[in-house]
C-alpha cells in the first residue's frame, strides 16, 4: 500500500501515548510511516491498524534507544533499504519520580541516553539529508517541564529543557532551508508516563490532563505551520507565562510542591 503523498516519517516511541497518536495523525495525511519502539507486538498492531484504516505503507523497526548503538543501527538499516526520512519525530522518552539522591543513578543515566543523547544523535544522522533535499523537518517532543526546574524529577525536567533549547536553536539555524524544527511541549497528558516514572498515583490523578490525541493533533498542526515551539492547552501556556514572570526561588518551590517534594 502507498500513501497519498511521498513523505516518509520516522517516529520513535510510537507504540503508545503521544507517539501512537502522532502516527495516526501522519497516517491520516497519507504519509509513509516507520515506527520504532521496544514493544514489537504493540508496534505491529498499530501498523496493521493504520494500514487497514488509512491505506498507507507502514513498517516497524523494534529498537531500544537506551542502548548507545541504536540510533546508528536505525540509520544504517534505513540506508540499506534505500529509505530517505523526510520527517523525524523524536517522541521516545521517560521520567523518574523522586529525589535525585534517592533514585538509582543507572536509571537517571539511561534517561539522559534516551531523552537527550539518542534524540540528538538521530537528528544529527537524518537532518543533513533533509537539508540537502531542502524539505522535511524534525518534531521533538519536549514538555512544559522544559520551562522550569523540577525538584522531584530533576533529571527529567533538565532533559526536556535541553530538548527545547536544542530545538529552538535548530529552528533558527534552519531558517531559509525549507526544513523546520518544532518542540512540542505538552503538560500533563493521559498516557502511561506516570506509571513508568513510578509517580505517586494520587498526585497523578489530581492533575488536569489533556488526551494524547489532542496533544498530538496540536503538535502536528504546529509542525505543519513551522512553529518552533508548540504548547498545547491554554492552561499550560498560562503556567509558562506565570513561571517566566515569577521569582526563580518561588518557581522552584512551587514546582517541587507540584511534584510532591
Amino acid at each position: 500500500m502507498s500513501g497519498a503523498n511521498s513523505e516518509t516519517v520516522l517516529i520513535t516511541g510510537a507504540s503508545s501515548g503521544i507517539g501512537r497518536e502522532l502516527a495516526k495523525g501522519f497516517a491520516a495525511e497519507g504519509s509513509r510511516l516507520i515506527l520504532t519502539a521496544r514493544n514489537m507486538e504493540a508496534l505491529q498492531s498499530l501498523a496493521d491498524e493504520l494500514c487497514r484504516t488509512h491505506h498507507v505503507e507502514v513498517s516497524v523497526l523494534p529498537a531500544d534507544l537506551s542502548r548507545p548503538e541504536t540510533p546508528e543501527h536505525i540509520f544504517k538499516e534505513l540506508q540499506g533499504r534505500g529509505t530517505a526520512v523526510d520527517v523525524l519525530v523524536n517522541n521516545a522518552g521517560f521520567g523518574a519520580w523522586g529525589r535525585f539522591a534517592g533514585l538509582p543513578l543507572p536509571r537517571q543515566l539511561e534517561m539522559l541516553q534516551v531523552n537527550i543523547t539518542a534524540l540528538v544523535q538521530l537528528t544529527g544522522l537524518f537532518l543533513p539529508g533533509m537539508v540537502r533535499r531542502r524539505c522535511g523537518g524534525v518534531l521533538n517532543v519536549a514538555s512544559v517541564a522544559a520551562f522550569v526546574p523540577g525538584p522531584g524529577m530533576a533529571v527529567y525536567y533538565a532533559t526536556k529543557a535541553c530538548v527545547l533549547s536544542f530545538t529552538e536553536a535548530l529552528a533558527q539555524e534552519l531558517a531559509g532551508t525549507n526544513v523546520t524544527a518544532t518542540a512540542l511541549c505538552p503538560g500533563p497528558t493521559a498516557t502511561n508516563f506516570g506509571q513508568v516514572a513510578q509517580a505517586d498515583p494520587a498526585r497523578m490523578v489530581r492533575q488536569v490532563r489533556m488526551s494524547a490525541a489532542a496533544v498530538a493533533l496540536y503538535g502536528l498542526r504546529s509542525f505543519r505551520k513551522g512553529k518552533a515551539v508548540a504548547v498545547p492547552g491554554l492552561q499550560n501556556r498560562l503556567l509558562i507565562w506565570l513561571a517566566r514572570l515569577g521569582p526563580r526561588p518561588m518557581v522552584r518551590k512551587l514546582a517541587g510542591k507540584f511534584n510532591g517534594i
